[in-house]
Formats: C-alpha cells, structure tokens, sequence
C-alpha cells in the first residue's frame, strides 16, 4: 500500500508590461424554447409496486417475505388459495416500477418504464412484468404497466465464480406503460404565461422580455426576476395560447454562457468552459511521495525442533521528493493555455483538480467552479 503527499503552491503575480483589453465573449443565439419552460407544463412521477414472472431460478429468495405474500395475493385473487409459506419464488422478483407522465399525455398515451428489484434477485433477464397500475404523488392510478422486461447486463455464474455486466437487477419496457387517466390541466384557461429559465440569469431574463416586446411591437412581456419572464396573452392578441407559446419559443436571444469549471474528484474528470479566462498567476508544482511496501515470508522451523511456521512481514519504505515545477500565466490567459502549461509540467487529471481549486482560492480563475 501507499500514499502520495503534494504540493502546490500559487502565487500571484503582476506583469510589467500594460495587458491589451480583452474583448468579452460573443453572444450566441438561442431560440427561447432551448432557455426555458412553460410553468405548469412539466411530466409528472408516476411509481407502482409489481411482480416479475418467467425467471430462470434467478428471482428472490424463500426469506424475502413480502415476495412470498405478493404472490400469495395474487393466486389468491385467481382462484387459488396457497399458503404464503409454501410459495417458491425462485421465478418471481418484487419490483418497484417507475415512468413519468408527461404533460397534455390523454388516456392511451404510451410510456416507457423502468423496472427495479426490491428483493435479492439476481437477474430480471427474461422477465415479464404483471400488469402494475402506476400512482402519482396524489395516491391516484394514472396509468398501467406490463411487458418484457428488456435488461441491459446480465450474471452468471456457479460453484463459486460468478461474473456481472452492468446492472441485470434494473430493466426497461419500452411502451410497456399506457396512461389511463389524464390530468386536470387547462392550458388555455391561463390568465398569464410564464416562462422559466432553466438557468436563471438577471441579463438573459432582460433580454428574453425585450426580444418578445419587439416581435409584438409593444410590451407584452416583462422579467418578474432573474428566473421567470411573464406573457400577457390579452396584449399579446393571439388566437390560442399554443399559437402564442409556439410564436415565442421560436425566437432567437443572444445569450452570453456563464464561465464555469466542473470538477468531479470522485473519477477525476474535469469539464472546463470555452469563456473561462485566468488571472495572472505563477504555479509551483512539486510532489512528495512516500512509498510503504510490505513482503511476506514463511520461516520454517529447524528439523526435529519444537519451533512453529511463522509467516513473518518485511516491510520497505521509500521516499522521494520530486523537483518543483513552475508555470507562469499571463492576464487573460485561455483555459487551453493552462491545460498545455499542466501537461507539459506532467501534472494528472487529479493534480489539475488542486491546481484549479488553489488557483480559485487566489482569486484568479474568473469562472465558477463547481465540485461534484
């Protein structure tokens, strides 16, 4: 086993010459119906509780109660009368089964549904769902669910290998769900449209209000705050609110996308933004690493003495300290520059994760940076 202790150092510097001024970045485009959504309009989170049949002895196990009982239920509810302590459901998985509904979805709408054991099953392969009604957060049935279960992995195994690809215990039905009631929703009985922005930005927000007051010619839009944009459809004078809604969604705001950084330490990847821009800096990167090893030996005692085999520890320690590496970033450096300076210092996804974090803790990376 082992660990590495790093070191990063950041210090700012300042340049002696005047920097030219930077240009800002240039605004792109958007339609508004790629920047926001209409409140109200939104799928919905349906979820029920089921049975997954035709398993080859790969379903729960006998002390998974409630699977037992399930099934009780069931042949019970077609006739037959079994004990639940007599049920095997070597064949048969509880699963929990989820879809969303979506909005304007009318009786017979189809859906997609996933499904998940519950219990100790070890593979859905070849299952098929029970017909399962799907509740809202309501307590309502709003649509029902049955099908083959198509599964993405699957797990093998026997006389103690086993072997597993993904995940064999989650499965999906396509259109294996069909809505059966519709939702009591009235879009064109809304006195007001509100567009939402999916990210809330006071300057996006301005903009999305001044585009539409132009393309209608007078103010019919205004921006409540940085995260909703509020459409009289009165002073808008469009026949029906989809024909107002779809007009809108079609026009083009120029957008200015925010910097940002996002880092996951978890897998070391990190996802860094074209308009992110860096302050004037000076990295120092070196690395101290101490390496402890442990061999294992078996010492055997003399002949026809009374000793014992003793498996005895060696262990080894190492230490090494890297040579500290430097790089200098000038004002207004691009991300692309950083990353050429980070490989040619040959600093890991992981060592440019610290560097980014110290040099946001020095106030010299303009963007947000966001840890995941």
């Amino acid at each position: 086993m082992g660990f590495v202790i790093a070191s990063i150092l950041i210090l700012t510097s300042w340049p002696l010459a005047l920097t030219p001024a930077l240009k800002a970045p240039a605004a792109v485009p958007v339609k508004i119906g790629d920047l926001t959504s209409v409140e109200g309009v939104r799928e919905n989170s349906l979820i029920g509780y089921g049975m997954v049949v035709g398993l080859t002895r790969t379903g729960d196990s006998q002390q998974t109660v409630f699977t037992t009982q399930t099934l009780a239920n069931i042949m019970q509810r077609m006739g037959a009368q079994i004990p639940p302590a007599t049920a095997r459901v070597n064949n048969v998985a509880a699963v929990f089964v989820t879809a969303s509904l979506p909005p304007f979805a009318r009786p017979g709408t189809v859906l997609d549904v996933t499904v998940s054991s519950i219990g100790d099953a070890k593979s859905l392969e070849g299952g098929m769902l029970l017909l399962t009604p799907l509740y809202g957060a309501d307590g309502q049935v709003y649509a029902a669910a049955q099908g083959a279960v198509a599964v993405g992995g699957f797990a093998a195994g026997g006389a103690g290998a086993t072997k597993q690809m993904n995940h064999p215990t989650i499965g999906r039905i396509s259109s294996g769900g069909r809505v059966e009631r519709a939702l009591a929703f009235d879009f064109n009985r809304l006195s007001s449209v509100t567009f939402l922005l999916r990210e809330p930005d006071f300057t996006t927000a301005e903009d999305i209000a001044a585009v539409v007051n132009r393309d209608f010619g007078h103010e019919v839009a205004v921006a409540r705050d940085g995260g909703r944009v509020e459409v009289n459809p009165n002073a808008a004078g469009s026949k029906t609110m989809n024909a107002l809604v779809a007009r809108i969604e079609n026009l083009l705001v120029p957008v200015h996308h925010r910097a940002r950084v996002v880092v996951n330490e978890r897998t070391g990847t990190i996802v860094i933004g074209r308009e992110v821009r860096l302050g004037a800096v000076s990295i120092l990167h070196g690395g101290y690493s101490v390496q402890i090893s442990t061999a294992y030996q078996v010492s055997q005692p003399n002949p026809l003495s009374a000793g014992k085999t003793e498996v005895v520890g060696q262990s080894d320690v190492q230490a090494k300290d890297n040579p500290a590496k430097r790089l200098e970033i000038g004002e207004g450096a691009s991300i692309d520059q950083l990353v050429s300076g980070l490989e040619t210092m040959g600093a890991s996804a992981r060592d440019v994760i610290s560097i980014l974090q110290a040099i946001k803790a020095a106030g010299a990376l303009d963007a947000d940076l966001e840890v995941i």
